[in-house]
């Protein structure tokens, strides 16, 4: 199963390339943000694949964050596989 999981972007950490580092549920990882124009610090956005895909609002993220831990296995394994990506 394939998820797009909510994530805080932290700091834009390579501007020309559009990347970002973001939290997602205490995982920190550089995502790229270059999909979205307006992606900024402190911005949630729900990430799929090293991509985030769109921006949500704080609320939206915490609804979903929970509906997701509320899935078990499948966003525990989503998790894994985030702390498993790198994209330098």
């Amino acid at each position: 199963m394939c998820l797009a999981i909510p994530g805080r972007i932290l700091e834009i950490v390579d501007e020309s390339n559009r990347l970002a580092k973001v939290d997602v549920a205490g995982v920190q990882r550089t995502v790229n943000v270059g999909l979205l124009d307006d992606a900024g610090v402190n911005d949630w956005v729900l990430i799929h694949v090293g991509f985030a895909l769109s921006k949500v609002d704080e609320e939206e993220a915490a609804a979903t964050l929970s509906l997701l831990q509320e899935m078990g296995e499948e966003y525990e394994a989503e998790l894994e596989d985030l702390k498993a990506s790198v994209i330098e």
